[in-house]
């Protein structure tokens, strides 16, 4: 059992997909279930927003790893985490009957890292897309992408030019490299800080509609992991 505490927003009938968004450092669960109704206004998908397991003492909220220098996550911490967050989606796949080409992996900052960390790793089930706002594909002993087996993969990048925690040419590097690797990226900037930009929402409410709508309408795509 993964043992994380969370947040569901149902959908509005039979679910057509799975969305789960990872909040970012410092905050928790609660964080990202808002962005859920504006992302799918016509409530199609079942929404899972878990709590990252870490407090940090003198820190305000949940982390999902230590930060000893942006863009490459303490090794320890991530794999503990790591672990844990693929235990939840295997629980929260079997639990709910959907299936990973039927789910979005998406987050914030430090969410967007996990949402890249288990979309892209050889040892997980292929996710139906990622949705990464102001974070960065990392750089940590132990992980690596694999690119090869993802290569039909959707990703939504959106990222700030003035953001000061997490530098542009992160989303910038993440797209060369998808991109590189074959997979389908659709990149997005603006003006902002570290923050979603709401300029960036419409395209990612009209991504995700047309992820879910193509993953779920494939041969395929809802047979077990």
């Amino acid at each position: 059992m993964s043992g994380l505490a969370y947040r569901e927003r149902p959908a509005a009938g039979d679910p057509a997909g799975l969305l789960v968004l990872h909040h970012g450092r410092g905050t928790d669960e609660h964080d990202l279930l808002g962005l859920a109704d504006v992302l799918d206004p016509e409530r199609r998908l079942h929404v899972v927003t878990p709590r990252a397991p870490l407090t940090i003492p003198g820190s305000p909220g949940y982390h999902w790893y230590l930060v000893p220098h942006v863009g490459f996550p303490d090794p320890d911490t991530f794999r503990a985490a790591y672990g844990r967050l693929a235990g939840f989606h295997d629980e929260l796949w079997e639990r709910t009957g959907l299936t990973p080409g039927q789910t979005v992996f998406g987050g914030f900052s430090m969410g967007s890292v996990m949402s890249y960390s288990l979309g892209l790793a050889g040892d997980r089930p292929k996710p139906a897309g990622i949705l990464a706002f102001s974070g960065f594909v990392p750089t940590v002993e132990g992980w690596q992408p694999e690119l090869a087996s993802r290569s039909d993969l959707p990703v939504f990048i959106a990222h700030g030019r003035q953001d000061p925690i997490m530098d542009v040419e992160f989303a910038r590097r993440a797209r060369k490299l998808l991109e590189a690797g074959g997979l389908d990226v659709s990149y997005h900037e603006s003006d902002a800080a570290h923050h979603i930009d709401p300029v960036h929402v419409p395209a990612a409410v009209e991504w995700l509609g047309g992820t879910i709508s193509d993953r779920t309408t494939a041969p395929g795509t809802q047979e077990g992991r």
